[in-house]
């Protein structure tokens, strides 16, 4: 008989999936509660684990970057996500991208396959009478009836923003003729993105048809608060045309391949491995489905795309991570609750994938009966977490890993780097007793 206790986690995404594959691969027994595809959600669009929801991209894999450097430490702590990406990736220049079909099924299968994981293929409508050790990670479109139970549990302490979407295009659909493949800079490769040019003219007739196109209302009652790392982009283009052509319709580094820089760039990324499947790098966004087609058409090469998804918003949920939680994610009130993923305020695939794998890891000490022991935060994941514990309670907002968190400062990104990896593996030692 198993000797460690149970462990329940509430929610099969990211943060829920990282969260029972190591807690599972270390002994613990783990009844896992997810509750699609019974009770749908407004972004997920199938009842797999780990369902990427917005873009197919997880960044940047250069040290030198900040979500490089997590996608680092995750490896050394034997993250399922970075397993399963290698098994679906696709070309995207330097970053991480994968085919997320694939990458979802192949965590579900692993998931489901496991010994001492039990799934649990309903709604959780609150935490009264769960005993033992529990990681929420419901995610930020956690059931209403769940959210409405958390809401009281925790005070009130919850906040919200608005996340969006980008919309996929049919690969068939787009004129060839009219787009080149590059990646900016001629990076890894140099052809793993196609390319929409704009003249100058073409651009502005864009930029005010996009100005000027209806959007899908919200509710009535709720500010347009915005996480800045994902801004729908109707509301980039309200900010003037330059927050496009130095955002993400940027064309430096794309030149043509008769030398010419055009006025601006969409971005087109490969998002399935039969090449079949492309979405637009940097289009999330709220416009109504129709304007989506009658707008984007207007970008050279998009003229008779079709859509395979259109982009959509959703509202996101989060704690106030600063009055409520530790830097091991542990309710600071000192029960046996940790919360894990994006609900805990940070913004990523990677960020909230790897914050389940934080949260596993204070749980096992936990059923040891070893004191809590925070990641240090000279790691990037430490010091994110850290981040979640201490940010003024009053101005918390979503984070992203960045370098601006890790301490000591410094210019030099790669010494960042190999501190914090080396950091990570002394604490690693350390934390599993």
């Amino acid at each position: 008989m198993n000797p460690l206790p149970s462990v329940t986690i509430i929610g099969a995404g990211l943060a829920g999936s990282e969260a029972a594959w190591w807690l599972a691969e270390h002994g613990h027994p783990v009844r896992l509660f997810e509750m699609r595809p019974h009770v749908a959600s407004p972004a997920h669009h199938s009842g797999d684990f780990a369902e990427l929801v917005c873009s197919n991209s997880l960044k940047s894999e250069a040290l030198t970057n900040a979500a490089g450097l997590l996608k680092a430490e995750m490896r050394q702590l034997g993250s399922l996500t970075m397993a399963s990406a290698a098994q679906a990736a696709v070309p995207a220049g330097q970053a991480l991208a994968v085919d997320r079909h694939l990458f979802s099924s192949w965590i579900t299968a692993k998931i489901r396959a496991h010994p001492l994981i039990e799934v649990v293929e309903e709604e959780v409508m609150s935490l009264e009478g769960m005993e033992g050790p529990i990681i929420v990670a419901s995610g930020p479109l956690t059931s209403p009836t769940f959210a409405s139970f958390l809401q009281t549990y925790l005070g009130g302490e919850s906040l919200y923003f608005y996340d969006a979407a980008a919309p996929l295009l049919a690969a068939d659909s787009i004129d060839r003729t009219k787009v080149y493949a590059k990646s900016r800079y001629d990076k890894a490769g140099g052809d793993d993105y196609w390319n929409c040019p704009m003249t100058q003219a073409e651009f502005f007739a864009f930029y005010q048809a996009l100005r000027r196109a209806d959007r899908a209302p919200l509710h009535a009652f709720e500010r347009e608060q915005y996480f800045e790392g994902c801004m729908p982009i109707e509301v980039l283009a309200s900010r003037g045309p330059q927050t496009l052509t130095f955002g993400p319709m940027k064309p430096v580094g794309l030149e043509m391949s008769n030398g010419e820089r055009p006025y601006a760039v969409v971005q087109l990324r490969q998002d399935d491995v039969a090449q079949s499947v492309y979405n637009m790098v940097g289009f999330q966004t709220n416009l109504k489905f129709g304007e989506q087609e009658r707008v984007f058409r207007m970008i050279p090469g998009l003229e008779h795309a079709r859509f395979l998804r259109y982009g959509v918003m959703h509202r996101n949920t989060y704690l106030n991570g600063p009055r409520l939680l530790d830097a091991t994610l542990q309710l600071k009130q000192g029960t046996p609750r940790w919360f894990a993923g994006q609900m805990i305020g940070v913004e990523g695939y990677v960020e909230s994938a790897a914050s389940g794998i934080a949260a596993a890891m204070a749980v096992h000490r936990y059923c040891f009966d070893l004191p809590s022991l925070p990641l240090p935060r000279t790691t990037m994941l430490g010091a994110l977490l850290h981040y979640v514990a201490h940010a003024s309670p009053a101005r918390y907002q979503p984070m992203n890993a960045n370098f601006g968190l890790a301490l000591p400062p410094t210019q030099d990104k790669q010494a960042v780097a190999e501190r914090s990896l080396a950091a990570l593996a002394s604490w690693q030692k350390e934390a599993l007793g």
